[in-house]
């Protein structure tokens, strides 16, 4: 006959365990469990990852260059020796498609977290010194809102910046452009913010314990602001990419011979009903990548919303909690 009342030992152990575990749980680990409970979001960093090692690594799976003709083979569809066919000049689709999306990639990367990078910097500044220093770069900030970026992307990657274009890469060209715009909108905002910090007890004792300015601003501004940083970013390399692609489609952003993705939709749009797979490869790929971001964005969103209904481990833990308890007496 079996005792109800006998104990297990490892049962207990277990719950001892439980119930003295230490259920203060770090912000970070409760932002990183909301994000991968998200399954659409955990969906799009797969995607964002796989298209990103793809890029550097998918070159090693070819014989076949962006720069190589195979005479042979011209204007040909996918095959076994081709994976993507080639273009109208004989080069493989597929080694320009990976040069493109690390191109694209690079850009966006760099674009989105060195802008970002810059408007905390200038948006926390602004905030914290105030007066005239806050008048004179509000007056720059509008400036530059103000000036006409298709107008200085087309005449420096065009005849008018042919200096900078024999010393630069025209991808590398592009994003030293793109950084100059995509910084001032995110800087406006992060100064409205940082306006409403500076007013916090803990902003005012640090400045009258005599903390160095540029301390309080890293310390105590930028880390209250982390979760619009964050999200910042994921739209600011979605942004970057199209922004690549419209420019390079429009003929003012990529140049021959580099290689991205706007370059090779561009160069297939006249030709879309001879060389199908020309177009719809790449922008396949494009659509794969802002679409991996935007599911990524989202799921940061509700990860950083307490509110959430993708939070809920508070309740789990205290359920968690309450029956080790009741198991325990």
């Amino acid at each position: 006959m079996t005792n109800l009342n006998a104990v297990d030992p490892a049962a207990v152990a277990q719950d001892a365990h439980l119930e003295g575990a230490d259920v203060v749980i770090g912000k970070n680990t409760i932002i990183f469990r909301r994000f991968m409970r998200n399954k659409t979001a955990v969906a799009g960093l797969a995607i964002f990852l796989a298209l990103t090692v793809f890029s550097f690594v998918g070159g090693y799976f070819t014989q076949w260059d962006k720069q190589t003709i195979d005479p042979f083979n011209i204007g040909m569809p996918p095959s076994a020796e081709h994976y993507l066919g080639t273009s109208q000049a004989g080069i493989d689709l597929y080694a320009m498609t990976v040069e493109g999306t690390r191109i694209s990639i690079l850009i966006g990367l760099i674009v989105g977290l060195v802008s970002v990078l810059v408007a905390a910097v200038y948006g926390c500044t602004m905030a914290y010194f105030g007066g005239k220093v806050d008048k004179v770069m509000l007056f720059i900030l509008e400036a530059l809102i103000m000036m006409p970026a298709l107008l200085v992307v087309a005449v420096a990657t065009s005849g008018g910046g042919e200096g900078l274009r024999r010393d630069l890469p025209s991808w590398l060209l592009l994003i030293i452009v793109l950084l100059v715009f995509s910084w001032m909108g995110t800087a406006r905002l992060i100064r409205s913010l940082s306006m409403s910090l500076m007013q916090r007890d803990f902003v005012k004792a640090a400045q009258y314990m005599g903390v160095p300015a540029r301390r309080i601003v890293w310390r105590h501004l930028v880390p209250n602001i982390g979760s619009l940083l964050v999200l910042d970013i994921t739209r600011g390399v979605t942004g970057a990419i199209l922004a690549e692609v419209a420019f390079s489609f429009i003929g003012i952003g990529i140049k021959v011979p580099d290689v991205s993705l706007g370059v090779l939709i561009g160069g297939a749009t006249s030709q879309v009903q001879t060389f199908p797979w020309m177009f719809w490869v790449p922008l396949t790929v494009m659509f794969l990548l802002t679409g991996s971001l935007a599911m990524m964005n989202d799921g940061l969103r509700d990860a950083f919303d307490p509110s959430s209904s993708s939070s809920g481990s508070a309740k789990k833990r205290t359920a968690l909690k309450a029956r080790v308890k009741g198991n325990a007496s």
